[in-house]
């Protein structure tokens, strides 16, 4: 019997195995036209309007995943409708997703629309298995996705390409999101440790069209996006992407966002060998940053108060960023099974905010009181990367491949620094709150964001922080037999930071590592795969500093990178004539150098020898049941465990607990029926079980339900009007969650209607 320390199924539950073994023999028997699909298949039709793909896996240019039945691809780019994705828009993932060994997540434009999200954030959550982490202390605001159970921020990517900044991303110009689950290193190099998140971004198509929609909604929201795109002669096409909105949060007071954004692009040599695609991304905010309610000291829940309030300041509390990306994206058609590609991109990034953590873990709330801990940052990241890929196929000693190699090459440079804010007032709050305690204290029942603070704020000094990278990397299917493929990766990393403090000498760390992934495939029918695979990730010190969220320092500098290795057996189906996608996995993920306090915490060592595992079932579903039934979504098991928390004695309560942030059951189930030829209903579904906020165990959040609704009416050929209710019976939950401090309260109840326009 395999041990269940390192057991594949050793700590999953007996139901949930089960589960799993009876998905994949009804998956195998599912569908009395499985060993025979008829009717309509997907076919992939590029700009020029020929036919490119017969569902095999082959060369493709660039664009977003294909969706069944039928998907229109620009050479750059495209549009999507539905909720199934056939591929990856990714040269790297060189099979179709349905003979792809490992767990990949596409969230369509249709999905982000039919559901009302409106940032990345909304979008992820959509998707079981990803919780959000805070921005606090060494993390800054922004997007912080946990991918099963591990912190992925670093494994943000923009059309394949890295991207570093630390910002809340927008979808404006998103055309899909690809969610890779698992270690994904060989992938995507540094970090991924629980996965990695591709934005896939609008880019023009052969068709001319102009979509605008005005959105407005509950607590003062008003939106407006404009999607353009004109071609114009057969080879040259141009996009437009812009986006202005404004409101409050619903259900949190004196809380309100501001953003503006504006992504042009073009594409020279559309339908020929040669093809070219210029872009440039623009997005400003302007925020009330907000972190929720207190933790009770010195364990526990969050504080039982009105989840409406907000403990910030609105004289001194503030949130502004500013993201400018160019990209330039070359490729070149040696012949049909031969492809070049070159994608270079200079990112500009700023962050700067001051916001208040409540009671920052001072206790006042026991006296009723709340401390209002300034937490800031002013953080600049200019990144430079440039990535060549080269794909296509082959056949070799009587076998087909289907590969794709390349390298990249880049360079960030973060300037990190924190505001000095003086407070004037001692943080036990001895003098009580208002203007006995200089409103830096204020009521746990009752705040008052108005309070007029009037303590003084300086900039300190910077930290310069330079990250240089460069890898080499190849992947390859190969078909073994008419049942058979065989799926490769490997990746060479060669990643260096380096830290300029304002005081005391410069800190370096440098890490070679390599990464590797393999699945091996077997077909039961055409629309079908049972597969297991192996891949592995790195993690080295300093690999978020391109965010300003990681300084290294004396004591990690020349640690070895964390290393994580996981199983996975899984199983696909295209079902329903290939129009509904039904997936399932088991998966054992464990962690091992990871880096843990060590025996001296006087100086704060830490040592490589932390091990964490986790267990853990998916299953996940996505397209159409019927010519009028469309759903989306999944559920996820995940039984996390740390191993060895290493030999500090006050570590010892961390042996054997639950991952921070990490639920054991999520579930999210999303589904549009069309009623009338012109109305469409829908509905959404969504439960998180209890999660911890720290390693420890001793501060957590209750599950909750939250249930969405949808309509939309076609006025005619060119206007359709819109509702989504999201939280319809007002669930006040907890989306992130601080391992020390404080709970981020989600947004109440909204409505937002939109009237869109299609020409």
């Amino acid at each position: 019997m395999m041990s269940p320390r390192y057991g594949v199924l050793g700590s999953v539950s007996r139901a949930a195995l089960m589960a799993g073994v009876a998905f994949g023999v009804a998956m195998v028997c599912a569908d009395a036209d499985a060993q025979q699909p008829s009717g309509e298949q997907p076919v992939r039709i590029a700009a020029d309007g020929q036919q490119t793909n017969d569902g095999k896996a082959g060369p493709r240019k660039s664009g977003p995943a294909q969706l069944a039945p039928i998907a229109v691809e620009g050479e750059a780019g495209g549009t999507a409708e539905g909720y199934k994705a056939d591929y990856s828009a990714s040269q790297k993932f060189t099979a179709p997703l349905v003979d792809t060994p490992k767990a990949v997540t596409v969230i369509s434009q249709q999905v982000i629309q039919d559901t009302g999200s409106l940032t990345l954030q909304d979008a992820l959550r959509t998707t079981p298995g990803i919780t959000l982490g805070s921005g606090e202390g060494g993390n800054p605001i922004g997007d912080r996705p946990i991918i099963r159970g591990f912190d992925s921020s670093s494994g943000m990517f923009v059309d394949g390409v890295r991207d570093p900044s630390s910002q809340s991303r927008e979808v404006f110009d998103i055309e899909q999101v690809e969610i890779a689950k698992g270690p994904s290193s060989a992938f995507v190099g540094r970090g991924a440790s629980g996965g990695a998140i591709n934005i896939i971004t609008k880019k023009p198509v052969a068709q001319n069209f102009l979509n605008a929609s005005t959105t407005f909604g509950t607590d003062l929201t008003k939106r407006g996006t404009v999607d353009a795109n004109y071609r114009v002669n057969d080879t040259i096409a141009l996009r437009f992407n812009l986006l202005g909105q404004k409101g409050n949060v619903a259900g949190r007071d004196a809380v309100y966002n501001k953003r503006w954004g504006v992504a042009p692009s073009i594409t020279f040599g559309m339908g020929t060998a040669n093809r070219a695609t210029l872009s440039y991304y623009h997005l400003e905010t302007n925020n009330m940053p907000d972190y929720g309610l207190p933790f009770r000291f010195p364990k526990g829940k969050p504080v039982n108060v009105d989840p409406d309030n907000f403990y910030g300041l609105k004289d001194r509390d503030f949130q502004r960023t500013n993201i400018n990306v160019g990209t330039a994206i070359l490729e070149h058609d040696f012949t049909d099974h031969l492809t070049l590609r070159n994608t270079s991109r200079f990112t500009k990034s700023k962050n700067n905010y001051i916001v208040t953590n409540p009671d920052d873990n001072k206790g006042n709330v026991t006296n009723g009181l709340v401390y209002r801990s300034p937490k800031s940052r002013d953080s600049s990241n200019n990144s430079l990367v440039n990535q060549t890929d080269l794909s296509g196929d082959f056949d070799a000693l009587g076998f087909k491949n289907t590969f794709a190699t390349g390298g990249e090459v880049g360079r960030e440079k973060t300037d990190s620094r924190s505001w000095t804010v003086n407070t004037g007032a001692n943080t036990n709050c001895p003098a009580g709150d208002g203007l006995a305690g200089g409103y830096n204290c204020t009521s746990l029942h009752d705040p008052n964001p108005n309070d007029p603070w009037a303590g003084s704020i300086t900039k300190g000094a910077p930290t310069h922080t330079t990250t240089k990278y460069w890898a080499l990397y190849g992947f390859d299917t190969v078909e073994l037999a008419e049942r058979w493929s065989l799926n490769l990766g490997i990746r060479y990393d060669h990643f260096q930071t380096r830290a300029n403090p304002p005081t005391g000498p410069d800190i370096r760390n440098t890490s070679n590592f390599v990464s590797y992934q393999a699945g091996l495939v077997y077909k039961p029918a055409k629309n079908g795969s049972v597969y297991f695979a192996f891949g592995t990730s790195a993690n080295p010190s300093g690999v978020t500093s391109g965010e300003g969220s990681e300084n290294i320092n004396l004591n990690i500098e020349d640690l070895k990178p964390e290393r994580v290795r996981n199983y996975e057996l899984g199983t696909k189906w295209d079902l329903l004539h290939n129009n509904l996608s039904v997936t399932g996995a088991l998966f054992h993920t464990i962690k091992t150098n990871a880096r843990v306090q060590g025996l001296d915490p006087a100086i704060a060592i830490q040592e490589s020898i932390g091990e964490y595992r986790i267990n853990g079932a998916e299953v996940g579903v996505a397209g159409r049941v019927t010519d009028k039934w469309n759903m989306f979504g999944g559920y996820t098991f995940m039984d996390s465990k740390t191993l060895d928390p290493g030999p500090r004695a006050a570590n010892q309560n961390q042996k054997g607990k639950d991952f921070p942030n990490t639920p054991r059951h999520s579930f999210s189930l999303f589904s549009t029926y069309r009623v009338l030829p012109q109305f469409t209903v829908g509905g959404g579904a969504f439960y998180v079980s209890k999660r911890y906020a720290n390693p420890q165990n001793t501060k957590f959040v209750s599950s909750y339900w939250r249930f969405d609704a949808m309509a939309v009416y076609q006025l005619n050929q060119r206007f359709d009007i819109r509702l989504n209710v999201q939280n319809i019976f007002d669930k006040r939950y907890f989306v992130q969650l601080h391992p020390v401090h404080f709970a981020t309260v989600a947004p109440g109840r909204v409505a937002l209607i939109s009237l869109d326009a299609h020409f």
